[in-house]
């Protein structure tokens, strides 16, 4: 079993079957959902590495499922439905969907396919180890953070939350997200410890940790880390 994780989101029985044997025989670890509601609930406990999508679920349409992932899920998603109809697949590439493969498909086809949407978060983590805002650099590889060239220091904590924000830059994350990505599930419902560690960062990397530029409040929801580049 190697370390990316596969979320089948499916109302059909046999298919969900199929896909598990197909994906644990490849040495994937497998998840799976029957419906819209249970497939939301796996991705945002389990943050797979990726998700194959099915469009015609019992409870919710999968386009629908599809723009919601979309809002915080930032990995591939692979739609398999039986829905040929050129505007169906448009409208799910135009959603965020990273391929499309229509039922029937062959398992070396859907193989072949995940393996290159797996590579490609690889080759993006490459390329964005060093992340740069202006004159705050953030050395993804290292956990080295500079302002104005000069090294901050920021404890392990504070080095996580920074650059989950500042990978997401520009998407609000949710108290309830950051929580659980950071500390875990247990901790979605103590927004005390966020709180502590969002001003300690401020004061680190903000000019005026009062007037902040890079790590924005959301009120009543979250954080926005900025993208502005000038400060």
């Amino acid at each position: 079993m190697n370390n990316n994780s596969i979320l089948i989101i499916d109302d059909e029985v046999q298919i969900r079957r199929l896909l598990s044997i197909t994906l644990e025989m490849s040495k994937y670890k497998v998840l799976v959902a029957s419906n819209a509601k249970e497939g939301l609930m796996a991705a945002a406990m389990h943050s797979p590495t990726l998700i194959i999508l099915d469009l015609g679920l019992p409870d919710e349409d999968g386009q629908s499922v599809l723009r919601k992932l979309r809002e915080w899920y930032k990995n591939p998603i692979i739609i398999l439905s039986a829905r040929t109809h050129e505007e169906e697949i448009v409208k799910a590439l135009d959603s965020g969907a990273n391929d499309y493969l229509t039922k029937p498909f062959h398992n070396g086809e859907l193989l072949a396919r995940i393996r290159s949407a797996i590579r490609s978060i690889r080759e993006e983590k490459d390329q964005s180890a060093i992340l740069s805002f202006g004159d705050l650099t953030i050395d993804m590889l290292n956990h080295c953070v500079k302002k104005k060239n000069e090294i901050i220091k920021l404890t392990s904590t504070e080095f996580s939350i920074l650059s989950l924000m500042a990978q997401n830059a520009g998407k609000v994350l949710t108290h309830q997200y950051l929580l659980k990505e950071v500390w875990g599930v247990a901790y979605q419902s103590q927004p005390q410890y966020l709180r502590v560690f969002i001003a300690q960062l401020r004061k680190k990397i903000e000019n005026d940790p009062s007037f902040p530029a890079f790590i924005l409040t959301e009120s009543g929801i979250g954080y926005r880390f900025s993208e502005q580049t000038e400060k």
